[in-house]
């Protein structure tokens, strides 16, 4: 009569196959469900961000450039040749001028077409730095009831 012995350890080792190829795909369902919270927690703060932009170029009023001038000087950002911008860390703190951040928040003005109408263009990024490229988060027209003619 043969032994048993190496069917019951046959047994063991599918078993312990089975276990480790389970939690496998378990650890990977945990970093793909972190990673998913990551990034839906940075477009959070990317609208919170812009939204502030927005409604603060639609509150300084006027034509494109007067708007973006006076909102970065409300809000301490950088403008220059029509760009407004401004660069915030990882934890979405401001990093001090001229230094690149992770995450990147601009506004520029746009043409609407219509006589006394303003609008500008608000687009918050991810940087290239922090990623494989450049990667946008959002991206939202703003308009504002411009001088006429």
């Amino acid at each position: 009569m043969r032994s048993k012995a190496p069917l019951i350890l046959m047994e063991q080792m599918v078993m312990l196959l089975v276990f480790a190829l389970a939690a496998a795909l378990c650890l990977q369902a945990f970093v793909l469900s972190d990673a998913s919270s990551r990034r839906a927690e940075a477009r959070d703060r990317a609208a919170a961000v812009a939204q502030t932009v927005a409604e603060t170029i639609r509150h300084t009023g006027g034509d494109a450039g007067t708007a973006l001038s006076g909102a970065a000087k409300d809000l301490g950002m950088d403008y220059e040749q029509g760009l407004l911008w401004a660069d915030f860390d990882e934890d979405w703190n401001r990093t001090p001028s001229g230094e690149e951040g992770a995450y990147r928040v601009a506004a520029q003005g746009t043409d609407s077409g219509q006589t006394g109408l303003q609008t500008a263009r608000v687009e918050v990024s991810r940087s290239a730095a922090e990623a494989e490229e450049a990667d946008v988060l959002l991206t939202f027209d703003v308009s504002w009831q411009g001088e006429a003619g």
